[in-house]
């Protein structure tokens, strides 16, 4: 029993214990992680006190919490207790133990999920592969050769390799989308500001944002559910109601108006890209092209953003302890320290145009289609992708597709497909809707997973 669904349908009908539940994830992991490198800590001693509580409760005739016996791990960014938050980094190794859990990972231990580890990274969220030459790259589960993508690739690897249901991972300019798409699993980016990011290590404080990845659009559902509310002392998080979406995705694509970005994103997807996009569309009824707003200047302004941010959060270390970051984010780190605050400004500024740009789309359209990343996950190593008769830098160029949405704080959905001519490798399909709109986005993406076009590699 792996999925999702089945997992806490089971635990809530009696038919498996969490104990039971639990055992079988350890060893999935176990006979894994050796060669899929997705875990960095295993909290397996909190796990079982976790499970065996679940269990008591049952025992006692309590009625058990929605997420009940679910196992899952989130990205080492994430506070948990007792651990040293590493963000993937060698410096953070020196800071003492997180004294409490992050307020995503405390939410989802009061529905009852089961905490199994902490998952591996690009040092400080800055890349889009996992990498790491601390801790080791993370490997691709449906080709070991490959990488994962990132900075999420511990999390999008663990849920690809059945590992485990449910992970979490933060995303700034792609990073669930990226490595949901190059392991071929479901991941959400909320709206900017939905989920309270307290307890995270952060990267870049005015973009960051934190979500799931999962096995099914259900487990996506029932995950941010559970992970919702205000959060006072976040004050990036928005004090709104709380928008239960799990029960609203059966509702389907009907009513929703849905279209599907052309320009920008098909001149940066190779054709077995933009052909999951066309099967989505198929699939949803959409047929009208669409263009995104200044989708280049957006994705520039992102790049100059995140630069400047994470340079300046890192700026002591940089100064003294240059030689312990990761070769691959150090310059980038140090160079983004040196920009002009005149840039930074120049930025934010064009954000807040760019968002309302983005956000008249919205006055016609539900959902937008679009390719997650421009190829299939590239062999770890890559240096350079030709993309359409263009030679780029691999590692940058695979957040193309996923930077200039972020940037405006949209959610989407991420939908696995599988298209033809990328050696069984999958390519993801991004379902972007109106800010805090989760839901019409969801409700696409059940469409796709019900009618077979999106969904798991079976194992």
């Amino acid at each position: 029993m792996t999925g999702a669904v089945s997992i806490i349908r089971a635990v809530a009908a009696g038919q498996a214990s969490a104990s039971e539940v639990l055992n079988s994830c350890i060893a999935r992991i176990d006979a894994s992680d050796a060669q899929v490198n997705a875990f960095t800590d295993k909290t397996f001693a909190r796990a079982r006190a976790e499970a065996a509580a679940i269990d008591a409760r049952r025992a006692r005739g309590e009625v058990l919490p929605p997420l009940a016996g679910l196992p899952y791990a989130v990205k080492n960014l994430f506070d948990i207790e007792g651990l040293t938050t590493l963000a993937g980094s060698k410096i953070n190794r020196g800071l003492a133990a997180a004294q409490c859990d992050a307020v995503l990972v405390q939410r989802l231990r009061e529905a009852g999920a089961v905490l199994v580890g902490a998952l591996n990274m690009d040092e400080y969220a800055y890349g889009f592969t996992t990498e790491n030459s601390h801790y080791g790259p993370t490997h691709n589960p449906h080709d070991l050769t490959r990488t994962a993508g990132g900075s999420s690739g511990g999390s999008g690897a663990a849920v690809a390799s059945g590992q485990v249901p449910l992970s979490l991972g933060s995303d700034t300019n792609g990073s669930i989308r990226v490595p949901a798409s190059l392991c071929g699993v479901w991941g959400l980016k909320p709206t900017f500001g939905r989920l309270s990011r307290r307890g995270s290590f952060p990267f870049v404080h005015s973009i960051d944002h934190l979500g799931p990845l999962a096995d099914s659009v259900q487990a996506l559902a029932l995950s941010y559910d559970a992970m919702q509310g205000p959060d006072a002392l976040d004050a990036g998080c928005h004090a709104l109601a709380v928008q239960a979406v799990a029960g609203r995705i059966d509702l389907g694509a009907k009513g929703l108006r849905i279209g599907v970005l052309g320009g920008y994103f098909h001149d940066n997807a190779t054709a077995a890209a933009r052909s999951v996009a066309q099967l989505a569309a198929q699939t949803l009824g959409a047929t009208q092209e669409v263009t995104w707003p200044d989708a280049a200047l957006g994705r520039a302004a992102a790049f100059i953003i995140t630069a400047s941010e994470g340079g300046s959060l890192h700026m002591t270390n940089l100064r003294e302890r240059a030689d312990d970051f990761e070769p691959l984010s150090v310059d980038r780190f140090i160079s983004g320290a040196l920009q002009p605050a005149d840039w930074y400004i120049k930025a934010q500024r064009f954000r807040r145009v760019y968002r309302d740009r983005v956000n008249a789309l919205f006055e016609k359209w539900d959902v937008l289609i679009a390719p997650a990343t421009p190829v299939s996950a590239p062999v770890l190593g890559t240096e350079w992708l030709e993309i359409n008769g263009q030679t780029l830098p691999c590692r940058p160029a695979m957040g193309l597709l996923t930077q200039p949405i972020s940037f405006a704080g949209c959610p989407v959905v991420a939908a696995p497909m599988w298209p033809q001519g990328t050696g069984g490798m999958p390519i993801g399909v991004q379902l972007i809707a109106a800010p805090w709109c989760e839901e019409a986005a969801l409700r696409a993406a059940m469409v796709l997973q019900q009618a077979g076009v999106a969904r798991l590699k079976p194992r």
